[in-house]
């Protein structure tokens, strides 16, 4: 046996590391199940929603002054419990807010379960905090009633104020109640068409719908799995509806490993964040990038004349423009094939988020870019 040298070892060390690290990066992609990548077509939620009132606010309701649609359903609901109040009565309530309320209604959901739901001001309360919702019936959109909900609510924030300040932590005019909705019709839902069900992809992707196909054809056996289109495909399923359960079940669970997407660079000037996936590249290019400022000062001046002389006092206005461009070096970037490498680039470039977008843009008309850039 040959020794070896603490110094060869920790070379050896290292470089056994950087092989590792190789592999690890050049890994495939992970597979994802079926489940993850489609759906089945029919198995979907129905959005319900519903006008409620939440009491037992602490002063922050509406001022039904000015939220007369308060007012008028406060009057209804009093008059359905068996109190009736004149309709040009005004009523001074600091305790009660008007919602819109909407919910989720699940796939295969029965008699009886409960669900979730959101609650919304739609007034001018200051704060739906330790409020409780009446009983409000929420629709769906052929107008029947499929749910009721009903409550205290949870609002993730707090806020007070005083002396004319007042401070707020986070947003204090929505909140949720758990399991505050109880199912009173249920929405049929149909498992499939006949002998066939059909799986629609999460998004239109020929190579990654090619697979499934495949891999469900050499699991379950050939000629069970047939692509449509890009999106959507038809299995052959049990018509038992036991079987058929059970079925879908083991597909689901199938594991695929899909193709990778488009390139695309996801921009939102509002915020100024741009996001892209790891098939973007870009192709060398030189850029020019400057900031141009514009700054007015206007100050107001009063004219006023002689004590003898004739004239009026004026008030005039000057202004002072001052512009300024800053430098704009042309800089060559290299082309990438990573994302690691585009990053490093246009971090090169030193702008600023606001500039970036420019940038991008400005990449993309000219060609460099090689993705595709949508604004939100």
């Amino acid at each position: 046996m040959i020794p070896i040298s603490d110094s060869r070892a920790r070379r050896l060390l290292y470089y056994t590391a950087i092989l590792a690290g190789l592999a690890l990066f050049s890994a495939p992609a992970a597979a994802e199940r079926i489940k993850d990548l489609a759906s089945v077509q029919g198995v979907r939620n129905n959005q319900l929603v519903g006008y409620g009132i939440v009491v037992g606010l602490d002063g922050t309701g509406d001022q039904t002054t000015q939220t007369p649609f308060t007012t008028q359903a406060i009057i209804n609901m009093l008059a359905q419990l068996g109190t009736t109040l004149a309709t040009t009565q005004s009523l001074q309530l600091k305790n009660v807010a008007a919602v819109m309320v909407t919910a989720n209604l699940p796939s295969f959901a029965g008699i009886g379960q409960q669900i979730d739901v959101t609650v919304s001001s739609m007034g001018n309360a200051k704060s739906l905090r330790g409020g409780t919702l009446v009983m409000t019936p929420l629709k769906g959109a052929d107008g029947q009633i499929y749910a009721q909900a009903q409550g205290n609510l949870l609002v993730g924030g707090a806020g007070a104020s005083g002396g004319g300040s007042r401070v707020t932590v986070n947003h204090l005019l929505a909140g949720r109640v758990a399991g505050g909705a109880t199912v009173e019709r249920e929405v049929p839902t149909a498992l499939g068409q006949g002998p066939f069900i059909h799986y629609e992809m999460s998004s239109t992707d020929f190579g990654t719908t090619q697979r499934v196909v495949e891999v469900i054809n050499r699991e379950i056996g050939p000629g069970t799995a047939q692509a449509l289109d890009g999106r959507r495909i038809q299995v052959i399923a049990p018509t038992d509806p036991n079987s058929r359960v059970a079925f879908l079940g083991r597909l689901e669970g199938l594991e695929v490993r899909p193709t990778k997407g488009m390139a695309k660079v996801i921009i939102n000037p509002r915020t100024g964040s741009v996001v892209m996936n790891q098939t973007v590249t870009i192709e060398s290019c030189a850029i020019a990038h400057g900031s141009l400022s514009v700054v007015i000062n206007t100050e107001q001046k009063v004219s006023q004349p002689n004590a003898l002389a004739a004239g009026q006092t004026v008030t005039t206005s000057q202004s002072e423009i001052d512009i300024k461009q800053g430098g704009g070096s042309l800089m060559q970037v290299k082309a990438g094939v990573s994302l690691s490498e585009v990053v490093k680039a246009i971090n090169a470039l030193g702008a600023g988020p606001q500039d970036l977008l420019s940038i991008l843009q400005s990449m993309k008309a000219a060609g460099a870019l090689r993705a595709d850039l949508e604004i939100i």
